[in-house]
């Protein structure tokens, strides 16, 4: 940033999309291994997004991918708007750091390293790992449908260390991010955002979340994020100031971190609701920036659907999986690795490998020859 100073409208210029002309260069060598045009499907389209990704073709094998993990709890769960009670984002991080959660279970098989950061978890700092705790910027985030979730001084520290994170996952040689979330109470703030940014109306975007609802508190959620849209509109072209109002310090966060990754070319794969949210509020901020972002899975979340439409980005994987914690994302990691693979090490075919082997016959001759003979 200019001068010091966090000014968002910077990111226009720092953001390039992936390099083109390494994509064409990519389908170019694709087409010289002999095999048929979409015989690798999405693979195919994977391999020529990385090469521009990493400016290099061949594409280089995706060997040092991290999952990195925002918490916080969200103050708008203390209206029974969540599976999970409110306040209990601690336990989500316990588990995850002692390799229990669903994410990390699955990140393990996959041979790939965690990262938690807590940005609004509701407990004492001095109960979870100073590495874990040190960018915590408070305790909760305000809650939404009545006030602002952050000050304006938090706001900004919360999306600067995004950007502090996204600086050191690219410094220590990260060649792809798993971006997930462990919250409670996010995917209403995440709903909020969505619906603020796409123009409609609160039962459009209302989900059950990663633990489920029942009827009742899905209403209570609907009614959280119809008010805190109220509180939303008149803020959302100020990206920074909405995140403040509804967003709350790991969404924060989180969008910052986005922003930082394709300023430092880094790709990301995204997780569900929450990830999708932040990545929206980012596009808003800088257009090119969804160029260096994957969507990991679909499920049934409508901000989730909304969200990856207005961005045009498809989902690598349907499993339906709610639960957060970047499994859905960790479950599209292979597909990218594979893709990678097989752009790095598939041979070129030589200019005549199209040939005819020895001996052998053009079945075009072969035809007319049957003819003559009739």
């Amino acid at each position: 940033m200019r001068d010091g100073s966090l000014n968002l409208d910077d990111f226009e210029d720092l953001i390039e999309r992936p390099d083109s002309g390494l994509r064409r260069d990519a389908e170019d060598r694709r087409s010289r291994t002999g095999l048929p045009s979409g015989a690798l499907g999405r693979l195919d389209e994977l391999g020529e997004w990385l090469a521009a990704a990493q400016a290099s073709v061949p594409v280089r094998p995706v060997v040092s991918p991290r999952l990195v993990l925002f918490a916080g709890d969200h103050g708008v769960a203390g209206l029974d708007v969540s599976g999970h009670p409110a306040g209990t984002a601690a336990r989500l991080v316990r588990s995850a750091l002692d390799g229990e959660s669903p994410g990390v279970v699955l990140a393990r098989r996959l041979g790939v390293e965690v990262r938690v950061v807590d940005m609004a978890v509701d407990c004492p700092a001095d109960e979870l790992p100073p590495e874990v705790t040190r960018h915590r910027v408070r305790r909760s985030s305000g809650r939404l449908d009545v006030e602002d979730t952050l000050t304006a001084e938090e706001a900004e520290r919360a999306f600067r260390a995004g950007m502090a994170v996204a600086d050191e996952e690219a410094d220590a040689g990260t060649d792809l991010v798993v971006l997930g979330d462990l919250s409670v109470g996010g995917t209403t703030a995440a709903g909020t955002l969505v619906a603020a940014l796409c123009g409609t109306d609160a039962s459009v975007v209302t989900g059950r979340g990663g633990a489920g609802i029942d009827d009742l508190a899905w209403m209570r959620k609907c009614a959280a994020i119809r008010d805190g849209l109220r509180r939303a509109r008149p803020v959302q072209s100020d990206q920074l100031r909405l995140l403040a109002t509804v967003g709350g310090a790991d969404l924060t966060a989180m969008t910052g971190f986005l922003l930082q990754c394709a300023v430092r070319r880094t790709p990301v794969i995204l997780d569900g609701v929450v990830t999708a949210a932040c990545a929206l509020v980012a596009q808003r901020v800088a257009f090119r920036a969804p160029d260096w972002w994957l969507a990991g899975q679909g499920n049934e979340e409508p901000a989730l659907r909304k969200a990856l439409d207005r961005m045009a980005l498809e989902p690598l994987t349907g499993h339906g999986v709610a639960v957060g914690g970047g499994v859905g994302a960790l479950l599209a990691l292979p597909l990218v690795q594979a893709a990678a693979q097989l752009a790095a090490e598939l041979p070129e075919r030589d200019g005549d490998a199209d040939a005819a082997e020895p001996g052998a016959t053009d079945p075009a001759e072969d035809a007319d020859a049957a003819l003559d003979a009739t």
